[in-house]
């Protein structure tokens, strides 16, 4: 857990005069804008000699993007919009709801816009890009039992909420990696439990197509990996509508029993 607070160092560089750039956009042709932008840039200044110029530019494609998806929720949530309440009152089914659940990426998470994360049972895997060269001193991350705060010191947090599930705070801990990314590692509490999300509110994944990497589970002991191997028989069997092992095991005791007393009438008989 670490809450760093240090302040910004001014460093001493030359003054630059600025270049005039000169540009039109067309709301329908967007792309041509950022390529003239680009090919401004490359005339004018040496950012294409950065090896982490793709980085870079993703990060504040990122950045960018939340900041417009606040701005419209903030939009959205004004007053003097009577329509946004009368969506707001009709319910959802629960059934809905779960079809927006989304297929996990290859480290069984997701891939969100500002972020992404991974898991295995027993643990939880961030990887959050920062602008090419921040250093320690302005990352604020503060790993707490049911909460998580990460962002850089001055800006809004980039991850800031509830967690999905309860941690062990005393095995957490966050690094900084190549100065572009801030890596999180949470241990659960629970380790026999799949993370639909990490901060709830957030998009959900559909653990019942999570599937674990064959070499893990070697590696836990015969008894967990047995309990292992059965949930994700039974996730795979409800996705199917398929019978669970449990219910097939009633199945076959109900058959053994039927056999061994053929006059007695069976055909009302019912699984519960």
């Amino acid at each position: 857990m670490a809450i760093i607070s240090e302040y910004n160092e001014q460093d001493n560089k030359p003054h630059v005069s600025a270049k005039p750039f000169n540009a039109v956009l067309d709301p329908a042709n967007p792309l041509g804008f950022l390529e003239s932008v680009f090919e401004f840039l490359g005339r004018e200044s040496d950012i294409f000699k950065s090896d982490s110029l793709l980085s870079d530019v993703n990060a504040v494609v990122r950045m960018v993007k939340d900041k417009e998806r606040k701005r419209k929720d903030e939009v959205q949530g004004s007053p003097g919009k009577p329509e946004k309440k009368l969506k707001e009152d009709v319910p959802v089914k629960v059934d809905e709801v779960k079809e927006d659940n989304k297929a996990p990426n290859i480290g069984n998470g997701l891939d969100q816009d500002n972020y992404s994360w991974g898991q295995t049972l027993q643990e939880v895997n961030l990887n959050i890009p920062v602008p090419q060269g921040t250093k320690s001193r302005f990352i604020v991350c503060d790993i707490k039992k049911n909460h998580l705060t990460v962002g850089l010191k001055g800006q809004p947090p980039i991850i800031d909420g509830e967690l999905y599930r309860p941690i062990k705070v005393e095995d957490c801990f966050w690094s900084l990696e190549d100065q572009k990314s801030i890596s999180v590692l949470l241990t659960k509490k629970d380790q026999m439990d799949w993370w639909k999300c990490v901060v709830k509110g957030e998009p959900e994944l559909d653990t019942q197509k999570v599937e674990p990497e064959s070499s893990r589970l070697s590696e836990l002991d015969p008894e967990t990996r047995s309990s292992v191997e059965k949930m994700m028989f039974d996730q795979r069997q409800k996705s199917m509508g398929l019978p669970t092992s449990d219910d097939m095991q009633k199945q076959e005791l109900l058959k053994k029993f039927m056999a061994q007393h053929p006059e007695m009438d069976f055909s009302r008989a019912k699984l519960s």
